[in-house]
């Protein structure tokens, strides 16, 4: 039942490597599911989304997160008459180029790779997302990567630079790297993943610093988006207390969200009048909040990015993760025996792709062992 203006699997613009088809699978899910079975994916249950993964077993890590955007990012194609194979296969996916320590542990690599080799273009988890599933994973006798569709590579690519989309462009002429050199859109369904990725990170990192302490109650009442299912969960069960009335309030903000986005992207969709996914690509964003959703987004946003993601709690553990990043990239760069298999050429990127792929406890280990040091305790 797709709309016209959807990822069709059967007019996909298929893979690099030409591979028959699958009897019993659509292009999508047949990506959906080497992403499922990858390495890559099976490591974000011990990598970071706030809190590190022996802080508690209740926290989200990377894995829950793509489980929780892949959910709302069906729910809300399916209304929509999108593909929903093709967002839960970006939604897992967009996550597997992750550092340990999350955004912690990518700043710390990529000002590591820039002093190192200022023209590396750094480390970004975005760019390293696809490069994991083009070429670092190696599961298939005949090519390296997943080998996946032009359409779930597009959306797993969410920004880039210029001089790395033209870098892109160099290698695969019109491929993924066109739409940021021509400021083109992606598809519908990868607009929507980078909305639900947004709802749920905010959702869930709510949860997540309530559960731990570090934000209260009382604060988030302070927060329009929260206070107004706070007091409409209340109004409907004035006896709610605690974490029950925590759960109601988020869900209820959740579900005002994704009709949100349901209603608001209908009405984008009725002014542009897209018939094919070429047009989607020639006009705004289509896949998005109203106005007064939007806002009330930031400033939850803002009010994380404050009390939860600067807290003093958070800031120790991020400078310690950081430290981790730092020494390891330098005991590894003067020992590359440590990790670079025999006869492979030790490269920095190779190194920076070795580190990326760790998770928390791995680099914790590896930190210790190299260092004679423990900066966290398991």
């Amino acid at each position: 039942m797709l709309q016209p203006y959807a990822c069709d699997p059967a007019a996909s613009r298929g893979r690099r490597h030409l591979e028959a088809q699958a009897p019993t699978r659509s292009e999508y899910q047949r990506d959906r599911d080497r992403i499922v079975h990858s390495t890559s994916f099976r490591r974000l249950v011990y990598k970071t989304q706030v809190f590190l993964n022996h802080e508690g077993d209740l926290f989200r890590t990377r894995l829950t997160h793509s489980l929780e955007v892949a959910q709302l990012g069906r729910s809300i194609a399916r209304s929509l008459g999108l593909s929903e194979d093709l967002v839960e296969a970006v939604a897992l996916a967009h996550d597997l180029g992750h550092t340990p320590f999350g955004h912690a542990g990518q700043d710390a690599l990529n000002e590591c790779l820039r002093a190192a080799e200022p023209t590396s273009g750094g480390f970004e988890h975005n760019q390293q997302s696809l490069r994991v599933v083009d070429s670092l994973e190696e599961r298939y006798p005949d090519f390296d990567g997943l080998n996946l569709t032009f359409e779930t590579r597009e959306g797993i690519l969410k920004h880039c630079s210029r001089r790395y989309a033209e870098s892109l462009e160099r290698r695969e002429p019109g491929g993924i790297g066109r739409r940021f050199i021509d400021r083109a859109q992606p598809s519908l369904e990868a607009q929507l993943c980078n909305l639900a990725d947004e709802i749920a990170y905010n959702a869930h990192d709510v949860d997540d610093g309530a559960r731990s302490g570090l934000i209260r109650i009382e604060q988030l009442e302070e927060v329009t988006l929260f206070s107004r299912f706070q007091r409409e969960a209340l109004a409907q069960r004035p006896s709610l207390t605690g974490r029950r009335l925590l759960f109601d309030t988020i869900r209820r903000m959740l579900s005002a969200q994704v009709y949100d986005v349901l209603d608001a992207t209908r009405a984008s969709l009725n002014n542009a009048q897209p018939n094919h996914v070429d047009d989607v690509r020639d006009a705004p964003v289509l896949v998005c909040f109203s106005e007064a959703m939007a806002r009330e987004s930031i400033e939850l946003k803002q009010f994380l990015r404050v009390n939860l993601y600067r807290h003093p709690q958070v800031v120790s553990t991020t400078d310690r993760a950081k430290e981790v990043i730092r020494d390891l990239f330098a005991a590894y760069r003067a020992h590359p025996d440590e990790w670079a298999a025999e006869g492979e050429t030790a490269s920095l990127r190779k190194l920076s792709d070795y580190i990326a792929g760790m998770t928390d406890r791995f680099a914790m280990r590896e930190h210790e062992r190299l260092t004679g040091r423990r900066l966290f305790d398991e």
